[in-house]
Formats: C-alpha cells, sequence, structure tokens
C-alpha cells in the first residue's frame, strides 16, 4: 500500500516542483546521512566570490533525482524498456551520488580523511542504507558501481553528459550568477535516446551539447577554478593539515567530536569501518567554521593566521600564470616571511607555496558523448559538430599559481 503521507513535493526554484515517487525515496530522503547535506555547501567556499552561492548539496542531489525522472520518462516513451525495479534504482543511485561528500567537499579529501574519495564513502553509506532497508539498495548499488549489465543506466548516473553534471551546472549558475552556466538540461534529456545498450544523443540536439560543454568550461574558470574560491579551499587544506599535525603532537584544539576523532586518527578506506562512518555522517560545514572561529584565538601563529584568513575572508594573494613558477621565484618571499614573523622556513610552505590547476571540457579517453545520425550511424560529438571551438574544448588547458602573503606583493 503506497502511504500518501509520503509522496511529498519539493519546490526548487530552478525547476519549480519536485516529486518524491514512492515510500522509499522518502525514508532515504529523511535519513539522517542524506539530511546532512542539506549542511555541505554545494560550492564550497565559493560564497566567498558569489555570495549567492550557499545552496547545498541536498538541494543539487533531489535537482539530479528530478532529471532522472525526466530521463526515464523520454526513453520509455521512445521504447527503451525500464523496469520498475530498474527505475527505482536509478533514482536510489542518483539520489546517493553525492552522499559521501564532506564538509566543503574536496579540501577534506586533500587534509584529514587522507586519500579516501568521496566516491568511495557514497558507497558505505549506500552500502549502510542497504544493510538498514533490507536489501533494497541492491539494484541501485550495482547500477552506481557498473556492475549492472545495461550500461547507458552507469551513463546516467556518471558520464561526460550525466544527471548530475547537467543539474550542477544550470543551479551552480543559477545561485552564482554566473549566467555562462545556464545549460538547456530540458533539451538535452529529450534528445536522449538508447542504441546497442549506449546512450545517445539524437543529431538535431548536438548545438545543445556544444552549448553544454561550453558551459561546463566556463563554469571552471569563472566559478570552480576562479582564483578567489581556489586560494580560499588551498587555506582550509591548510588550516586542517596544521590542526591535524598539532593535535597528533597531544595539542588539544577546541573543536567537535567528530572532528577532533578524524584529527586524532588516520582513517583510510580499510578502516573506514561502520562507527567510522557513524561519525563522518555527523561532520557537515558548520563543524569547521565553529573550528576556525575558536582556532582564530591559538597561540599557534600558522593555525591562527590562516584561520583567520577564512573567517574573515582575508585570504592570501594568488597569481594565475601560464608558465611554471621555480622554487627561485619562491625562495626569497620564503625568507622574507620567515624573518618577519620569527619563524622556520619549512613553517612559511603554509603560506608560500605553488601548483597548478586544470581544465577540459571534455575527454577524449573517457566514454564519449555519442551522437546518432539521421543515418542511424554513431560518432563521437567531436566529429558530428562542425564547430572548430569543440576540438579545442577537449584540449586539456593547465594554469601555474602561486600563492603569498599580501603583505610580500
Amino acid at each position: 500500500m503506497i502511504q500518501i503521507n509520503k509522496l511529498k513535493i519539493f519546490n526548487d526554484p530552478i525547476y519549480g516542483f519536485i516529486t518524491i515517487p514512492n515510500a522509499l525515496i522518502y525514508d532515504l530522503v529523511q535519513h539522517p546521512y542524506f539530511q546532512r547535506l542539506r549542511r555541505i555547501s554545494q560550492m564550497g567556499l565559493s560564497y566567498l566570490v558569489y555570495p549567492g552561492a550557499n545552496h547545498t548539496r541536498f538541494h543539487h542531489a533531489l535537482g539530479c533525482m528530478h532529471l532522472m525522472q525526466k530521463a526515464v520518462d523520454v526513453l520509455r516513451f521512445k521504447g527503451v524498456s525500464i523496469s520498475p525495479e530498474e527505475e527505482n534504482a536509478l533514482y536510489i543511485a542518483i539520489l546517493l551520488h553525492d552522499i559521501g561528500h564532506g564538509p566543503f567537499s574536496h579540501a577534506m579529501e586533500k587534509s584529514i580523511v587522507e586519500d579516501v574519495h568521496h566516491e568511495e564513502i557514497s558507497l558505505l553509506f549506500m552500502n549502510q542504507l542497504n544493510v538498514e532497508f533490507d536489501g533494497q539498495l541492491s539494484l541501485a548499488i550495482q547500477i552506481f558501481k557498473g556492475d549492472y549489465d545495461r550500461k547507458f543506466m552507469l551513463q546516467l548516473i556518471s558520464s561526460q553528459l550525466d544527471m548530475d553534471r547537467m543539474d550542477y551546472l544550470k543551479r551552480d549558475s543559477f545561485y552564482s550568477g554566473v549566467a555562462e552556466g545556464n545549460v538547456n538540461s530540458e533539451r538535452l534529456i529529450q534528445m536522449m535516446n538508447v542504441v546497442d545498450d549506449f546512450l545517445v544523443i539524437e543529431e538535431k540536439g548536438i548545438y545543445s551539447v556544444e552549448k553544454f560543454l561550453m558551459s561546463r568550461r566556463l563554469m571552471y574558470w569563472q566559478a570552480y577554478l576562479h582564483k578567489t574560491s581556489l586560494v580560499a579551499e588551498l587555506i582550509l587544506t591548510k588550516v586542517l593539515k596544521r590542526a591535524k599535525e598539532l593535535t597528533l603532537k597531544g595539542i588539544q584544539l577546541p573543536c567537535s567530536e567528530p572532528l577532533l576523532f578524524f584529527m586524532q586518527n588516520r582513517v583510510t578506506l580499510d578502516t573506514f569501518d561502520t562507527e567510522n562512518l557513524d561519525l563522518f555522517s555527523q561532520l557537515d560545514d558548520f563543524d569547521i567554521i565553529s573550528a576556525l572561529k575558536s582556532w582564530q584565538k591559538q597561540d599557534d601563529f600558522i593555525l591562527s593566521s590562516l584561520s583567520k584568513m577564512i573567517v574573515n575572508r582575508d585570504l592570501l594573494k594568488i597569481k594565475l600564470t601560464s608558465e611554471k613558477a621555480g622554487i627561485e621565484e619562491l625562495q626569497p618571499l620564503k625568507e622574507r616571511f620567515a624573518e618577519e614573523n620569527n619563524i622556520s622556513l619549512l613553517d612559511t610552505n603554509y603560506f608560500i607555496f605553488k601548483g597548478k590547476i586544470k581544465n577540459q571540457a571534455y575527454s577524449k579517453e573517457a566514454e564519449p558523448i555519442r551522437i546518432l545520425k539521421k543515418d542511424r550511424t554513431i560518432e563521437d560529438v567531436i566529429e558530428s559538430s562542425d564547430q572548430l571551438n569543440l576540438k579545442s574544448l577537449s584540449k586539456l588547458v593547465t594554469k601555474y599559481y602561486i600563492c603569498f602573503p599580501k603583505q610580500l606583493a
């Protein structure tokens, strides 16, 4: 029996009404693991650049599920058989695809929870939920892992033209105000079909694909890799690394219990048991912000200085160049900063460092976006497109950066 009170409707500023299709999906949305996504920002620290970018991974996950509902309807209309079990599994897999993200997304992966990627944690959460829901997520997990024999289903969840990308480009564009990212997800979904178990886009949708790829490239440069967002995330990573370093030396730092646990212990994928997963599920952006506010007052010069930078949005200076910076460029800055602040040259690495960022809107190495031509042949979108700029979108663009305190400029 369908429980009517569980068939809820969400009002989304982008798509209008999003419906919860059944009681199981409702119960998953209600689960504390999923509700935690309300407290994890979708764009990390990008709100320091775009004040409106305060939307969460909760928004995004529901948006992805809504697009998946549209995709299932379109494919069924075109004669692709999708059973009710497969349909539900697709909704669950896309709903939970980001459930393993930590606070401020990628900063955690590079500092506290080392070498464990959010996709792997998502899978751990899904397996745990599968136990709690008596195996009702088994097919969704199979599809998510790419183990299911109908490959187009994985493409709907994870590929170069999936529901995830379609939602985050449109949503991040909306909330940040970066209009260039606004993609026509409705049209892209209407143009979808399945041939020989592969997801294809009908030829008349090729311009929508081109716009989608161009939007992705522009969103990366203008939003995700914006130099201020980038330097803020790099500083946050350094703060967490320093906090972990001090904690392991026995220095007591004020922070929440879950955060303290991950700072005191080296957790790898092999040691990520149910207990650790439960602690991880209690971590969100609020733990980090609260800790940063406390750490501003710590005696440790590095920790307090870096924490103040984020809390007060008074960040390091970042310079982007097309040429790689040499050690000789950083060394004088390090020596000067070490002397002025009475710290070791080694410790200046927290404030003065270099690195690189990459942007590739379309990868030739990954699963291609296939275009179904009128004569029923299938081509890679790069070959089908008459746009020269599409070939350039598949080029890997690398930029180099150096970061240093403003007073050294």
